[in-house]
């Protein structure tokens, strides 16, 4: 008798309790191994939901499925869900007749799953910014965009498109200019900046709370720069520096004019020594100061008596302005001698070497291309993926190249509360691949799907994109043509 009454009691309770109505969202990606980079480790069966540019929740499948109701289902079964990659070393320029075909570079970014780029400055700085800000209001499609506008320079410097500083108030007035531009950082190089003035552009920059990245004039050592404040070596070739034997005294001897150009750089390629690294090495990582090594860009130069990329399908998307651009770097190239291209060759795996030693000193290395105009068969897109293989490759493990790709960028940034992550709370920037990245690199160039601010890009609309940026070089060609 009382059995009955209990369940009689429990079935009036199940009727008179209302169910909890499911929250909605706009998309659920169901059934997806996500990738877990910080911890290097795949999380099976998630289930992972958006709400605008927002990832709201990520859990077992079972568990959110029943929570969450979306408008729209991604079928993740079978695929790994990994952070957007982002590319912080990509450059727009070649004059203002180039413009049309810079910004048509940047679909073949979002095409190979690169959510964010970081603009290292080119010649066209105003356009660029303008972009930016034309991205984040929806009004142009493209990557998430961060740039330095005009980088600051000496009088009369090699690059277009500088801000020409030749005394202290000429650099508090460039950098005055790049705060009202709101740039996101701060770009300075040295063809004509004297040292003495870079050092200071870099304390100010600090000073006013602007993070600095560079080229590192000849006559100072890295560790000078390190201590005025710059927060990113730019190319490995400066990492490389920093690891010689008697740096000090190489730069002191061109900058007294002891010795030329040729000569310091014979002197730091003969006195790499891999103690002297490690200490540099562990001093950068002690001041969070990251590299970009950009070591695809200088494989491709290097190594161009054994590959011409005459042939390469990707030029297909490439205007032909900018492919006009590669030229200067590819007919250098081809005056070499036989030693030369030996050396070239032998200087590449001298950088490369590198790598390795700056991860075991605890370094952040931060993948970037250096792709856009001048730097010849660097490709904007599928350059970044050509940049991750070359890391393992040279002895990082795949899951420390992701983390370069997919951390190391936000962190640069300080915004790795938003990005470099599969939580909630995190922006919605995603990839779905069909392989594991973690076990093989080049995973990373086999798109599902691409999901950018919260919008979703199967590989049907990926492959439009592909198709749109190739008909509108055909039709730049056929312009061109006799």
């Amino acid at each position: 008798m009382l059995k009955s009454l209990l369940s009689a009691l429990l079935l009036a309770l199940a009727f008179s309790t209302p169910a909890i109505a499911a929250e909605r969202a706009d998309v659920i990606i169901r059934h997806a191994a996500v990738i877990d980079v910080a911890g290097a480790r795949v999380l099976p069966g998630q289930a992972v939901v958006l709400r605008g540019e927002d990832i709201v929740a990520v859990g077992p499948d079972a568990e959110i499925a029943a929570r969450w109701q979306a408008g729209r289902s991604i079928e993740g079964r079978g695929r790994f869900l990994i952070p957007g990659l982002w590319d912080m070393h990509v450059h727009f320029g070649g004059g203002p007749a180039l413009i049309e075909e810079n910004k048509a570079l940047l679909p073949l970014y979002v095409a190979h799953g690169i959510t964010s780029i970081r603009d290292a400055s080119g010649d066209l700085p105003v356009q660029v910014l303008e972009w930016r800000e034309a991205i984040r209001s929806g009004k142009l499609a493209g990557p998430q965009l961060f740039t330095s506008g005009a980088k600051i320079e000496g009088i009369r410097p090699v690059w277009k498109g500088t801000l020409e500083v030749g005394d202290e108030a000429g650099v508090d007035a460039a950098l005055e200019r790049l705060r009202r531009d709101r740039v996101d950082f701060v770009k300075i190089t040295d063809s004509t900046l004297t040292p003495p003035l870079f050092l200071y552009a870099l304390s100010r920059a600090r000073e006013a709370g602007l993070r600095t990245s560079g080229h590192i004039p000849m006559a100072l050592t890295v560790a000078q720069a390190v201590d005025a404040g710059i927060r990113s070596l730019e190319h490995i070739d400066y990492a490389y520096k920093a690891g010689v034997k008697g740096e000090a005294a190489i730069a002191a001897d061109f900058a007294a004019g002891r010795i030329d150009r040729a000569e310091a750089n014979r002197r730091l390629r003969e006195g790499f020594d891999r103690q002297t690294a490690l200490a540099a090495y562990r001093n950068l990582a002690a001041k969070d100061v990251f590299v970009t090594p950009t070591l695809n860009g200088g494989r491709i130069i290097d190594f161009l008596d054994v590959d011409d990329h005459l042939d390469d399908d990707y030029l297909a998307y490439i205007g032909p302005g900018l492919r006009a651009t590669y030229a200067w770097r590819v007919e250098r190239a081809a005056k070499a001698t036989p030693e030369q291209i030996a050396e070239r060759h032998a200087h590449y795996r001298q950088l490369a070497a590198v790598l390795p030693l700056l991860q075991e000193a605890g370094v952040t290395i931060m993948a970037g291309t250096d792709a856009g105009f001048l730097n010849s068969y660097n490709y904007p897109g599928i350059g970044l993926h050509d940049e991750l293989s070359l890391y393992v490759k040279e002895g990082l493990t795949p899951a420390q190249a992701l983390a370069s790709a997919t951390r190391a960028g936000p962190a640069w940034f300080g915004r790795l509360d938003r990005y470099g992550a599969i939580e909630a709370g995190k922006a919605a920037d995603l990839v779905l691949l069909d392989v594991n990245p973690l076990e093989d690199i080049r995973a990373t160039r086999a798109i599902h799907a691409v999901v950018l601010r919260g919008a979703v890009h199967e590989r049907a609309d990926l492959d439009r994109m592909l198709d749109q940026a190739r008909r509108q070089v055909a039709a730049w060609n056929a312009q061109r043509a006799p």
